[in-house]
């Protein structure tokens, strides 16, 4: 794999407009090459405005110096949108689906501290509804991993691999913990703080050209509200799977049974007794402490 060093981290505005552009030449295949490039970025330094920021819409506390378990993966973002943006990433940027994320914090990771970030695309997969890539995501701090993660994100597009079967029963759902009314300004919110402005986010009107009724809530805003609420040890593992999208505004239930957790519910869903579940089931995750 080639190692490329960056002296900057790249603006995400015209990587996305890049990706936009080459979307409609892609032909994703399982199959298909991929980037084979390591980029490095070395003298991470946080910006803690945006930090806050950052803190406030996705509602973790900031009282300490820590870093949230999410917030490398707004860091390496632009990173990973280079790799994704680039001639030889096979997938088309435009309704690339992030699927999930698995992410190991090994340490406390200070806010004012200096970091190193590498991303490189791992792979493709066959996905019974497409084409999957890979793409993971390390941050050293004086030459150790003190975080990573492994994001998938799907293509969708016709393929031969058979569905997969569907279970004849739902699982029970978790217990009501919280239910939230999300404000439609949340995707701007977000964007604003994390740099991440895709078009289906910030209006019903750009919303609908991708074919959302509204603004849909950014999956990593989701898990990351989930988490603050949850609370995760300093040394953990996070995995969360995004199944449905969030319409904006709207109504979801935050559920949770120790490690475990949920987002249910939608616009018009009534809030839910203790222990009952209604609506779709938005995302799922587990939260298990390193020993």
């Amino acid at each position: 794999m080639t190692p490329v060093t960056l002296a900057t981290s790249p603006a995400l505005a015209p990587l996305l407009a890049r990706g936009a552009l080459r979307s409609p030449f892609r032909r994703p295949a399982p199959d298909a090459g991929f980037p084979r490039t390591r980029l490095l970025l070395p003298g991470v330094r946080v910006d803690l405005a945006r930090l806050a920021a950052y803190e406030r819409v996705c509602g973790f506390a900031c009282e300490d110096d820590a870093l949230p378990v999410t917030y490398p993966h707004v860091l390496g973002f632009p990173l990973a949108m280079r790799l994704m943006s680039g001639r030889d990433f096979p997938l088309p940027l435009l309704g690339l689906v992030h699927t999930s994320i698995e992410i190991t914090r090994r340490a406390a990771l200070p806010a004012t501290g200096e970091y190193e970030l590498t991303v490189h695309v791992a792979g493709l997969a066959p996905h019974r509804r497409g084409t999957e890539a890979t793409v993971v995501t390390e941050m050293r701090s004086g030459g150790d991993v003190v975080w990573e993660s492994t994001s998938t994100y799907l293509a969708r597009h016709r393929t031969d691999a058979p569905a997969a079967d569907r279970p004849r029963t739902a699982p029970e759902p978790l217990p009501l913990v919280e239910e939230w009314r999300i404000a439609g300004d949340v995707g701007r919110r977000y964007g604003a703080a994390s740099g991440d402005r895709n078009p289906i986010h910030l209006h019903p009107l750009t919303a609908r050209l991708f074919g959302f009724p509204r603004a849909i809530a950014h999956g990593m805003w989701t898990a990351a509200r989930c988490l603050a609420a949850h609370g995760v040890p300093q040394a953990a593992s996070v995995r969360v799977e995004f199944r449905a999208p969030v319409l904006l505004p709207g109504t979801v239930q935050y559920t949770a049974d120790g490690g475990r957790f949920e987002l249910r519910g939608g616009m018009g869903i009534p809030p839910l007794e203790r222990g009952e579940g209604r609506g779709r089931v938005h995302m799922t995750g587990e939260v298990t402490p390193l020993a």
